[in-house]
C-alpha cells in the first residue's frame, strides 16, 4: 500500500499496483470519495502504466498489456479465428483516461462517455507479443458545482510496435454518489438508466 500523497506524484504503476488499485486495496489513506476502480481481472486491459504525466489540463499516458496465449477472448472470439475484440482495445483508452483523472485529484466513481472516430487498421493475434496504448490528454476539467470531472484524449494502440487504431476525443468522466458498493443488494444505485445531470 501507498500513501494518497505517494499514488498522486507516482509517475508509473506496475502490474501489482494497478491490481491493488482495482480491488481498491492500493491506497492506504484515502479521502472519502475515493471510489474509482479500475475493472478486475479478466477485463482490466493493461500489466502496467508505463508512464503517467500532467501539465495544466493536458497530459499523457503510456500503458501495455502482455498477450496472453490462452487469454479468455480468444476462447470466444472467435473459434477457428482468434481474435482480440477491437472494442477491448477502445475500452482499455477508457479505462486509462479514468484512472489518469483519479491520479488528477478527481473523486467519485469512472464512467466511459463515448468517443469520436474510431479506426481499425489491424488485429491483436495470439502469437502477438505486447500491446501498447498512449494517450495524448486534451483536457482535464473538474465541474465545481457538482464535483465531478471530464477527460478528453486521444488515443493510439500499437501491437509489437504496429499502429493498428486510432480513438479520436474519447471522454470519461469521475462522478460523486453513483457507486454500487452493496452489489447484489438493492440499494439507491442498484438500478440504472439516464443519470442525472
Amino acid at each position: 500500500m501507498i500513501s494518497y500523497q505517494e499514488f498522486l506524484q507516482k509517475k508509473s504503476f506496475s502490474f501489482e499496483e494497478i491490481l491493488a488499485f482495482s480491488r481498491g486495496a492500493l491506497v492506504c489513506d484515502p479521502p472519502d470519495g475515493f471510489e474509482a476502480r479500475l475493472p478486475a481481472p479478466p477485463f482490466l486491459m493493461m500489466d502496467r502504466i508505463v508512464s503517467v504525466e500532467s501539465k495544466g489540463n493536458k497530459g499523457r499516458i503510456v500503458a501495455e498489456q502482455d498477450i496472453r496465449l490462452d487469454a479468455w477472448y480468444f476462447q470466444c472470439h472467435f473459434t477457428g479465428d482468434p481474435v482480440q475484440p477491437g472494442c477491448l482495445g477502445v475500452d482499455a483508452i477508457w479505462q486509462l483516461l479514468g484512472f489518469f483523472c483519479v491520479w488528477c485529484g478527481a473523486l467519485g466513481t469512472g464512467r466511459a462517455l463515448g468517443c469520436g472516430e474510431v479506426v481499425f487498421n489491424g488485429q491483436i493475434r495470439p502469437f502477438n507479443k505486447t500491446v501498447r496504448y498512449e494517450i495524448d490528454i486534451r483536457r482535464y476539467s473538474r465541474l465545481k458545482a457538482s464535483g465531478a470531472s471530464v477527460v478528453i484524449g486521444d488515443g493510439r494502440v500499437y501491437v509489437d510496435d504496429d499502429l493498428i487504431y486510432t480513438v479520436a476525443q474519447a471522454r470519461t468522466g469521475i462522478f460523486q454518489g453513483i457507486a454500487y458498493p452493496d452489489y447484489p443488494a438493492r440499494s439507491k444505485n442498484s438500478v440504472g438508466g439516464i443519470m442525472q445531470r
